[in-house]
């Protein structure tokens, strides 16, 4: 599989029709947070295969630069990088005003963050979502808005005995758009402060449609992973951060460290490759009829495991891809206080129920785990190996 999208043929770009069999006009797109992994993946597919025109908003544009710096002559017009921080910039509204939808993926989202940085997860996820929201209600706006799968917080199974009979009941962990409930940790857990920020951002988002006639999706991603995910410390990011788990673990395997599992490693994820999540992405914005005031489930149940069975995999995966063999002791176990501090928390498990998105968009994820893993580890290898070894040799030479 390769790590970017193919072109369209003549014939397919010529026929642009949306789910209903209606013509689908070309949009002006403004895209917050498009210099992201998420971002970066979505601007090369509507750029490839599509001929809606983008806005991209960001500070940075490091994992689209080949896309806007400068954009090359096919994409002239198509594309163009607009650095901006929405945090205190009056251009923003300028920028929402010119699209036809605005889709916001700007966040604080490593949970590394949560607890260290709680007032800026906070003010990243819900004062600064604030305008864009305003501004795409005040001028009747289309939004797409990133969510988290973490609003849900805990599932009703995690507060069972573990022996308990119910907890293998797909009702106590199997979390549902328009049904589940939202189940925080205390406050002084503070791993929930990007958890509230999303889930309060959402009842505004879904107020202003009630109140105010927002035309609105929510997406809520299940742990989208592929190539450009975070960040590899020393590398392409700080020395000491703590990127999610994807990008953390591949940096143990550059380094040839051994993986560290958070509490052993017991909770359970599903994880969605992100050219697949792309496309769900597509269909919504290219089909508003189906998509408007929906909140959709963006994962693959059948990709469930432990980060245990997750590490492992990756261990395997990596031995494979680099022709390294693994560490005799390729894992070990640190416990959430001594990997994130005090006041972290989590959840056992996250599956994803897909109904709504599956009945409304028809879409279905098609990558298996090990697929998609083979893919993203041969892209860090290949990008991050030699620009690791030279971090660790620098750091060798001067301690």
């Amino acid at each position: 599989m390769s790590s970017s999208w193919s072109s369209p043929s003549p014939a397919a770009a010529a026929v642009c029709l949306d789910l209903d069999g209606n013509p689908i006009a070309p949009l002006t797109i403004c895209m917050i947070g498009a210099g992201g992994f998420i971002g970066s993946h979505l601007c090369e597919k509507l750029m490839a295969e599509t001929r809606h025109v983008v806005l991209a908003v960001d500070v940075y544009c490091d994992k689209i630069r080949h896309l806007v710096d400068p954009a090359p002559p096919h994409l002239a017009g198509r594309i163009s990088f607009h650095r901006l921080n929405i945090k205190n910039d009056s251009r923003l509204e300028g920028l929402i005003k010119m699209a036809d939808l605005t889709i916001n993926l700007a966040a604080i989202c490593t949970p590394a963050d949560y607890n260290t940085r709680p007032l800026d997860t906070i003010y990243s996820n819900f004062i600064d979502a604030l305008p864009v929201v305003k501004y795409c209600s005040e001028n009747s706006k289309r939004l797409i808005h990133f969510s988290t799968c973490e609003v849900y917080g805990k599932t009703i199974g995690s507060f069972l005995p573990k022996d308990h009979p119910l907890r293998k009941e797909p009702e106590f962990y199997v979390l549902k758009e328009d049904e589940s409930p939202c189940i925080f940790g205390p406050i002084v857990k503070q791993r929930w402060s990007y958890a509230c920020a999303k889930q309060l951002i959402e009842r505004l988002i879904f107020a202003e449609g009630a109140e105010n006639g927002l035309e609105f999706t929510i997406v809520r991603p299940f742990n989208w992973i592929g190539p450009r995910m975070d960040f590899i410390p020393g590398v392409d990011g700080p020395s000491e951060g703590v990127p999610r788990v994807l990008a953390c673990f591949s940096n143990n395997l550059l380094r040839r460290e051994p993986l560290k599992l958070v509490d052993g490693g017991q909770s359970q994820r599903t994880f969605v490759y992100i050219k697949d999540a792309i496309e769900a992405v597509v269909l919504m914005i290219e089909n508003p009829a189906r998509a408007n005031g929906h909140i959709f489930n963006v994962g693959n149940p059948d990709n469930e495991v432990t980060v245990r069975e997750l590490a492992q995999m990756m261990t395997e995966v990596y031995a494979n891809v680099s022709g390294e063999a693994p560490l005799d002791e390729p894992m070990i176990d640190v416990s959430s206080s001594q990997f994130y501090g005090e006041g972290y928390d989590d959840s056992d498990k996250r599956i994803p129920d897909m109904s709504i998105i599956n009945k409304q968009l028809g879409w279905n994820p098609k990558t298996p785990l090990k697929d998609l893993l083979e893919t993203t580890l041969t892209y860090q290898h290949k990008t991050y190996k030699e620009a690791v070894k030279r971090q660790m040799s620098q750091a060798s030479a001067t301690s």
